[in-house]
């Protein structure tokens, strides 16, 4: 697995209660939370895919920390509720 997608995991699980995640693969988890469309994210070198509701958002990793997109899910969920 990937580092990004490591501590993207340990900073999604700190900041959003009820998720679970899904390997897909060492470079690909999905994350899953009651009631909510599921969520995938792809590490591709230089950027992170992240696919929503078949919609897909494309971040550059120097930009976009680990802990800036772990945000960026809280987010989501939190509006979505």
């Amino acid at each position: 697995m990937s580092e990004y997608i490591k501590q993207l995991k340990i900073q999604i699980a700190s900041k959003v209660t009820g998720v679970r995640f899904q390997d897909r693969s060492p470079l690909e988890i999905s994350l899953f939370k009651e009631g909510f469309p599921e969520i995938r994210i792809r590490d591709e070198r230089d950027y992170v895919i992240v696919s929503i509701e078949g919609n897909q958002y494309k971040y550059d990793k120097w930009y976009t920390k680990p802990e800036h997109l772990a945000e960026m899910v809280k987010v989501y969920y939190a509006r979505k509720s």
